[in-house]
């Protein structure tokens, strides 16, 4: 169970380095682009560690699932990306995919 607590916490960390690149501005933003490159490397790190014990292919989509969730979310909330029906159905998509794989893990 504590690898699976790890890998959401890396996969939120994902959305957050994945929404901070738009802060940067290229990495010219000093706070932002350190932000940004600490929840890089904690998140990898959490990945690596989490990838001990569960099989790498699921780790690794779980964690991309989330980030990619997270930051489509993100995207809505803070930059005004559409919310069209079609994007709220497939992340519903992303989600079920991501149980799947934690319930067949």
């Amino acid at each position: 169970m504590r690898s699976w607590i790890l890998l959401v916490i890396a996969g939120l960390l994902e959305t957050g380095w994945a929404s901070g690149l738009k802060y940067t501005e290229v990495f010219t933003r000093p706070v932002p682009s350190v932000l940004t490159g600490l929840a890089i490397v904690a998140s990898m790190l959490l990945l690596g560690i989490a990838a001990r014990d569960l099989p790498i292919g699921t780790a690794y989509a779980v964690w991309v699932g989330i980030g990619a969730f997270g930051a489509v979310v993100l995207g809505i909330v803070l930059f005004g990306e559409p919310a069209t029906a079609a994007r709220l159905g497939f992340l519903g998509l992303l989600v079920i995919s991501i149980l799947g794989l934690k319930l067949t893990a």
